[in-house]
């Protein structure tokens, strides 16, 4: 998931300006693979084997690619 799917999903949306309701999608995206990963419908435990995988939400990795983005290409 991490490297294959996040990539893909992630890819070039350093640059655009995407709204809070556009973060919440990729976040839902992401949650609903591991309801079904897990074969649960509570969201509590989905949380708690993201935090146990060190898996981070697509909103939260944006966030960190935007700012090494600005960092790199910011300053021109």
């Amino acid at each position: 998931m991490k490297s294959k799917c996040l990539p893909l999903l992630l890819y070039a949306l350093e640059v655009c300006n995407l709204t809070k309701r556009d973060l919440q999608s990729l976040d839902f995206t992401i949650n609903r693979f591991f309801l079904k990963l897990f074969r649960t419908s509570d969201i509590n435990v989905v949380t708690e084997c993201q935090l146990n995988f060190d898996f981070q939400l697509p909103s939260v990795l944006l966030e960190k690619r935007r700012e090494k983005f600005v960092n790199v290409y910011g300053a021109v």
